[in-house]
């Protein structure tokens, strides 16, 4: 399998003593969806910052392990290399700069690029969000949340990238409009032939786009498998998608942390 990215027993310590992700193993095949899924404070976050080499901004330090890019260890170069090798992170909450207008938000991007390329890029961004078009002289700081999240993801395809690294993408967004954002991951993964490493808590949604998964806790890897698989396993429907055996939804409350855990490490 060509693999883009791969992580290899990485350990992640904030403030010099805290230990967040602790001998974490995946991988993400070239032209593929891969989900990254798990409750708040499982990690998810972490992992994507040691990648996009955004940690030291948070007094965060790789200690342990590797982070490979096709073939090459990135884990202690700076985030511009980074960007400029081909990974682009749509960070956590958008982001966006409100003070500019979306078309100024979307040039940022295309910071590391050649300028012949600017028009074109646009383009595409206006392909896959007219509503950008119509809105390209408005200040994106009054924009609506999902407006706010599409110029994000336009600002990465302005990027060009290899890797596409999104922070839950689904974040404080009404059900129709995650469903329409993550229509538009998968054209992008499809006709961009982009690698898309997607961190998520909205498990239905993130699993019907991606290809794998990986399901974290307390900053490990407990299950991992083909998404199918995944959104079909019973485990996962009771802890992840809220249904008990019989199709009931199910609340955390009625169930004993242990149990998921010693089912998914046994």
């Amino acid at each position: 399998m060509n693999e883009v990215l791969r992580v290899e027993n990485l350990e992640v310590v904030y403030n010099d003593v805290v230990l967040v992700l602790k001998g974490l193993s995946l991988a993400c095949p070239k032209g593929e969806i891969t989900a990254l899924l798990g409750a708040n404070g499982a990690g998810k976050s972490t992992t994507l910052k040691a990648i996009s080499g955004l940690l030291e901004c948070e007094d965060g330090e790789v200690t342990d392990g590797f982070i490979m890019y096709q073939d090459e260890p990135i884990q202690k170069i700076n985030p511009e290399k980074i960007v400029r090798k081909g990974i682009f992170q749509v960070m956590e909450g958008r982001r966006i700069f409100e003070d500019l207008t979306v078309e100024e938000n979307l040039k940022c991007g295309a910071f590391t690029r050649p300028r012949s390329e600017m028009a074109g890029s646009m383009e595409k961004v206006y392909d896959y969000f007219p509503r950008l078009k119509e809105r390209r002289k408005q200040l994106a700081g009054y924009m609506s949340g999902g407006e706010q999240q599409m110029c994000a993801i336009g600002r990465a395809i302005m990027a060009r990238p290899e890797l596409l690294l999104l922070d839950e993408p689904s974040l404080g967004l009404a059900p129709l409009l995650v469903e329409e954002i993550f229509e538009i991951i998968k054209k992008i993964n499809s006709n961009e032939g982009v690698t898309v490493f997607l961190v998520e808590q909205n498990a239905r949604a993130a699993l019907s786009v991606a290809k794998q998964a990986y399901i974290m806790e307390n900053g490990r890897v407990v299950m991992e498998g083909k998404a199918e698989d995944l959104l079909n396993n019973p485990d996962v429907q009771e802890f992840y998608l809220g249904m008990g055996k019989s199709g009931d939804k199910r609340s955390y409350r009625d169930v004993k942390h242990y149990r998921r855990r010693k089912r998914w490490l046994g």
